[in-house]
Order: structure tokens, then C-alpha cells, then sequence
């Protein structure tokens, strides 16, 4: 198991916003979070991430744990030194790309694998050139992301994080600051990524993306899981009121 998160509860002042949340992730598995805005979806990826700090519950990965609930009901996290080992078994995808602006688009992706994961540099850079070719970036290596389209900035995000060799990549709706014509080319590089096995965890409000490229499908609403499986069953045949009356407005 790449990942698992159990009893996941979060909440920012009055507003409890993950309730209780338990899922898990197999390798190689590619799973899609779907909800309406405001159900919890990027708060649980910021959990995972440890971009937010959980209330209670637990974080494993790779069957270590990060996190768990101590004998007083507080979170209890690993030091700040371990808590680096375990940032390196994931990468993270913004919907706003998060480039260095004064960074080229190769030093973008070979900075943290040289700097951070002490890499050799001629073994980072032959990584980069192979990844920046797979998303059809090569002849970019130079540019700086303000020469770039959206979608091409997405891909060297994209880029950036596969560069780090993570055990599982997260996307924090990656096409939502995308226009559709470029939303298709982003789309495509992760479908890539899905038919080789990568294993992933998608927060989209691509239905018919989340449909072809998913192994499960997790619908959320009001800090819940309320419904998850195979994208089939979920999208064609849902058990659940409320995640029917959601797949409706997407003429599903």
C-alpha cells in the first residue's frame, strides 16, 4: 500500500471540513476525487501532502507512519527531519503551477532532485531531458515559464514532480486554470502516466476524464466519502441520492 489515511478529521475554526475521512491507495492505482466545491477534496490532498495539519487520525506511507493520534487525542507528526523522507515518496501538482518565475524550465525540474535529493547533476539532467521530451517540451529547456501557454507551464509542473521519482502523484485540480483547448493537452500527459502505471490521486471536475482514467472513483460531499468504486459503477450506475443529483449537472 503506497498510501493510507485513516480517521482524517480537520477542521479550520467552527467549520469541520474532513469528518472522519478513511481511504488508501494501492500502487499503480489511479484514483479520482470527485465532489462539489467546498466537500473536502484539496483539504484531504493537503493532509496527505502535510501541506495542512491534520486534527486526528493516521498517515502511513509504505507502511511507515508520518502521523497518528497520540494518547491525548493530539496529532502527533514524525520530526521535521523524517517528515523529509517522506515528502520524498510524493510529488504535488497546484492548479496554478507554482513555477520558479526566475527559473528556465530545465532548472525547474532538475532543481530540487540536485539541491534537495542530492542527486548527481549529470543523472538529474539526463531524467529531465527524458521527462521534458515525454511532454513534448523539449525544445522549452531554455524558456522561462513567462514564454510558456498554461498548459505547457502544467507540464513542466508536471515534469517537475515526476523528476523527483515520487512512489505516488497528486493533482490539485490541474486544469481548472486552463482554458479547454489546453486543458486536452494536460489531460493527455496524465492519461500517459495512467496507462504506465503510475500511481496517482486526481482531484478533477473532468467527469469523462476521471471516467477513462481511473481505477476508483471516490465521490465526496460535506466532508465525507459518500460513495466510491469503479469509475462504471460510480458514473453509470451510482447507489447514492446525493452523488446522482451531483453526476446530473454533468449530463452523466
Amino acid at each position: 500500500m503506497i498510501l493510507e489515511m485513516n480517521n482524517i478529521k480537520k477542521s479550520f475554526g467552527e467549520l469541520e471540513v474532513l469528518k472522519d475521512i478513511s481511504f488508501n491507495v494501492s500502487e499503480g492505482e489511479v484514483v479520482s476525487i470527485i465532489g462539489p466545491s467546498g466537500s473536502g477534496k484539496s483539504t484531504l490532498l493537503r493532509c496527505a501532502t502535510f501541506l495542512e495539519t491534520a486534527d486526528s487520525g493516521e498517515i502511513k506511507y509504505l507502511g511507515e507512519t508520518a502521523a497518528k493520534t497520540g494518547a491525548d487525542g493530539k496529532m502527533k507528526y514524525v520530526s521535521a527531519g523524517e517528515l523529509k523522507k517522506f515528502k520524498n515518496y510524493f510529488g504535488l501538482v497546484f492548479q496554478s503551477f507554482n513555477l520558479f518565475p526566475h527559473f528556465s524550465v530545465i532548472k525547474n525540474v532538475t532543481d530540487a532532485p540536485i539541491n534537495v535529493q542530492k542527486r548527481s547533476k549529470s543523472e538529474v539532467m539526463d531524467d529531465a531531458k527524458a521527462i521534458l521530451s515525454k511532454m513534448g517540451l523539449e525544445q522549452k529547456a531554455d524558456s522561462y515559464p513567462c514564454q510558456l501557454s498554461g498548459g505547457q507551464q502544467q507540464r513542466v509542473a508536471i515534469a517537475r514532480a515526476l523528476a523527483m521519482k515520487p512512489d505516488v502523484l497528486f493533482f490539485d485540480e490541474p486544469t481548472s486554470a486552463l482554458d479547454p483547448e489546453l486543458t486536452g493537452e494536460v489531460l493527455k500527459v496524465i492519461k500517459q502516466l495512467a496507462e504506465e502505471r503510475m500511481t496517482m490521486v486526481i482531484v478533477t471536475h473532468e467527469m469523462a476524464f476521471a471516467r477513462a482514467v481511473s481505477d476508483r472513483v471516490i465521490f465526496m460531499d460535506g466532508g465525507v466519502i459518500v460513495e466510491q468504486g469503479d469509475p462504471e459503477e460510480v458514473f453509470g450506475a451510482p447507489k447514492m441520492e446525493r452523488t446522482k443529483q451531483f453526476l446530473k449537472h454533468y449530463g452523466q
